[in-house]
């Protein structure tokens, strides 16, 4: 595991080579992310924040440090310049005019490369590198040229802009293909995910289904990325964990005696930066007091805006402007004991946050256009008392999470006032039902769950919850709108436990008593897509009289009941079959417990008995003797289980041609297998995919095993009726 960002996990304090003193930097992408390294033998590459020095790699609780030298210039054009004065204002809907400088892009291609290399230096044969943020966009595909053999995510913290603001990017292409060189690649917002997907369209012409882009190799394979949003979030527990404490309870109301105890306390928490509508919310605030509509006995506002990129000119004006209208403010409507704006221009430690945060009647996050923004989340997990109103800028990535909260357009500066003021008359019921729905999200949907998610998502390995999740229900809620619904499902594995003899499977009851249910009506078409050959499939699951089947992996369908099978193999192709046979079954005959399953257009050889290094040795030798005497066959990995076939199909294609028979408006599918992959893959707008257990997949959603599956049938088969 290794993780890949601008800034290590720890800040130099001081001292020379052995003495050299390092102290642990506070985040949530720190605290996220410690325990998995620290159990996944994990290195953390990135800057140490010190220009022009270079620091050996060293060991800090548990974790491998990669420090990557920036010099002095490389931290101005790389940094300052290209991704804080280019690509900053670009992503964030061009709020200031973006720079575009050619000797900035150099030295961003250059930083890129040097922090690829040292996570290819640092990586594991194998490994899993996770590289976080916008200022290094390129490294995924550097990674991935230097070594193909490893897992690579990225994590873009910032939004991703419309394709129309996009494309004044000069290295639009470059930046593009930077990301693609991805497994997984992760936004905060479902919107960004789409316009990174249009823009790889417009680019590239790329195929785009759903949150998968295929992207074509060099050697004409195709690779599958996945591109969606996986909303970040904070450290809830140890947020409330502070508010509790008494000190920081007693220093809430050391601050509200220091403000003139007045009824209301307003309260703004941002880095100074363009982006976070400071000048917004004070210039709305000062009209409030200007029309007599609040009073500073009434109300004051404090707003905290910590230093940031400080030596950029853009950040130099927007200072001498805040502090210019705060001056106004208090001048024109503070009077002694009560001010009318408290500004405070530095940052503070996580324990004084928190009792601002329970100072505060109202949380004022007015941001113009931001990834998530944390604060808002911070606000609402120190609330432990039920109390407090957020009011929240419909532009934040948190808006898309905090509901309850008194959404507002920031640039409608009337509709900011009347927010304002009707956030400062909510009844205690009112606010304290708002926060517990609130308090509610931003604990369920903690750090530690977002990167579990991620991660889940990258590699596969995860805790699966038995049941069906609330995100799975939200999605079958959905598809319950969807005029013609195809429910198609994988059977080995989904719909039947896995047993040694296949022969012996068989549905649970619960899941084909749903599928009964559902085949019922007209507009819900259920379909078995199975690697099985047809006539086994129909031998051990006894589909409903209406359901559409795929046999093979698409080799076989059977559209209509009792309708013809359609396979029709060629003379040449039957040659080639008998001959396939002929050397898959000699080869099985060496290993005491394989056996080959025929299927019409190929042969399977099933290792599932036999144990994990004898069974991945019998395949290799499979594989090695069909390629000498019959190369250019399809084959296919499963569980346990190698396949030939003398004709290409996949679970895919057949998904494609079931969908257009059933005039499907939407689709749901299910599987365990790695063949469901491909069924995935072609999913789009409003369609569900579910991966049954473990392993690495282009579905969204996640169940344990058949139980789960016939639970999930069952809600389907209750919203369908519902829906009528």
């Amino acid at each position: 595991m290794v993780v890949v960002s601008n800034r290590l996990p720890v800040d130099y304090v001081g001292g020379e080579g052995a003495d050299t003193q390092w102290k642990a930097s506070p985040g949530g992408l720190v605290t996220a992310l410690e325990p998995v390294m620290r159990a996944n033998d994990g290195a953390w590459v990135g800057w140490a924040g010190v220009a022009d020095r270079e620091f050996a790699p060293f060991e800090h609780d548990g974790i491998s440090i990669v420090p990557v030298p920036l010099s002095e210039q490389e931290i101005e054009e790389y940094y300052e310049g290209f991704s804080n004065d280019t690509l900053w204002p670009l992503y964030h809907d061009v709020i200031a005019p973006p720079s575009f400088h050619r000797e900035w892009w150099e030295a961003y291609v250059a930083v890129n490369r040097r922090f690829a290399q040292a996570a290819a230096a640092a990586a594991a044969e194998g490994g899993v590198v996770w590289v976080q943020d916008y200022q290094l966009q390129l490294v995924p595909r550097m990674l991935r040229e230097a070594r193909p053999d490893l897992v690579i995510g990225f994590f873009n913290h910032i939004p991703f802009p419309a394709y129309g603001i996009y494309s004044q990017l000069p290295w639009r292409r470059q930046v593009v293909e930077g990301l693609l060189g991805a497994d997984v690649i992760g936004f905060q917002r479902a919107a960004d995910a789409g316009n990174f997907s249009r823009a790889v369209r417009r680019l590239f012409g790329y195929k785009t289904r759903g949150t998968v882009i295929d992207v074509p190799g060099e050697d004409g394979a195709v690779r599958h990325v996945v591109a969606r949003h996986f909303p970040i979030s904070i450290d809830a527990a140890a947020f409330e964990d502070l508010a509790r404490t008494p000190e920081v309870q007693e220093r809430a109301r050391a601050i509200r005696r220091s403000l003139g105890d007045p009824d209301i306390v307003m309260l703004g928490v941002d880095r100074l930066d363009y982006t976070k509508g400071i000048r917004h919310r004070m210039k709305a605030f000062g009209e409030l007091l200007r029309d007599e509509r609040l009073s500073v006995e009434q109300a004051t506002l404090v707003q905290v805006a910590s230093p940031s990129r400080e030596r950029v000119e853009t950040y130099r004006q927007l200072r001498d402007e805040i502090e210019l209208m705060v001056g106004r403010l208090n001048g024109d409507y503070s009077t002694l004991g009560h001010p009318a704006i408290t500004y405070l221009h530095h940052g503070y430690p996580r324990q004084e946050m928190a009792a601002l945060y329970l100072a505060a009647d109202v949380m004022l996050v007015t941001a113009l256009r931001d990834g998530m923004n944390l604060v808002a989340k911070e606000y609402v997990a120190s609330r432990y008392d039920d109390d407090g109103v957020l009011l929240l800028s419909e532009f934040t990535g948190a808006s898309d999470e905090l509901r309850q909260a008194i959404l507002v357009n920031p640039h409608d500066i009337e509709g900011l006032k009347d927010a304002m003021v009707e956030a400062t008359k909510l009844s205690k019921r009112e606010r304290a039902r708002r926060m517990r729905v609130l308090r509610k999200r931003v604990k369920e949907n903690d750090v530690a769950n977002w990167s579990a998610t991620f991660l889940e998502t990258l590699t596969g390995v995860g805790k699966i919850e038995p049941g069906v999740p609330d995100g799975l229900r939200s999605a079958v809620a959905k598809l319950a709108e969807a005029p013609r619904l195809l429910v198609a499902l994988d059977f080995d594995g989904t719909l039947a436990p896995i047993v040694d003899r296949p022969e012996d499977a068989r549905s649970t009851a619960r899941a084909r008593d749903a599928i009964e249910r559902m085949s019922e009506h007209e507009d819900t078409r259920v379909a078995l897509v199975s690697g099985r050959a047809l006539d086994s499939l129909k031998e051990v699951a006894s589909p409903p009289v209406a359901a559409l089947l795929s046999g093979s992996h698409g080799v076989e369908l059977q559209l209509d009941s009792g309708g013809d099978v359609t396979i029709d193999l060629r003379e040449g192709e039957l040659t080639r079959l008998e001959q396939l046979i002929e050397i898959v079954e000699q080869a099985a005959s060496a290993a005491d417990g394989a056996w080959v399953e025929r299927k019409p257009a190929g042969i399977a050889l099933h290792t599932r008995k036999l144990g994990a290094g004898a069974g991945a040795a019998l395949q290799r030798s499979a594989r090695e003797l069909v390629e000498q005497e019959l190369p250019g066959l399809a084959t296919r990995s499963g569980k346990n289980v190698l396949e030939f076939a003398v004709r290409a199909s996949d679970k895919g294609e057949a998904l494609v041609r079931l969908r257009q028979h059933a005039g499907a408006d939407a689709v749901i599918y299910v599987g365990d297998d790695i063949t469901d992959e491909d069924a995935f893959a072609v999913l789009e707008g409003v369609d569900v995919g579910v991966k049954v257990g473990q392993g690495k997949s282009l579905a969204a959603y996640r169940l344990n095993g058949p139980d789960d599956v016939a639970e999930l049938l069952e809600l389907l088969a209750d919203v369908r009726d519902a829906a009528r």
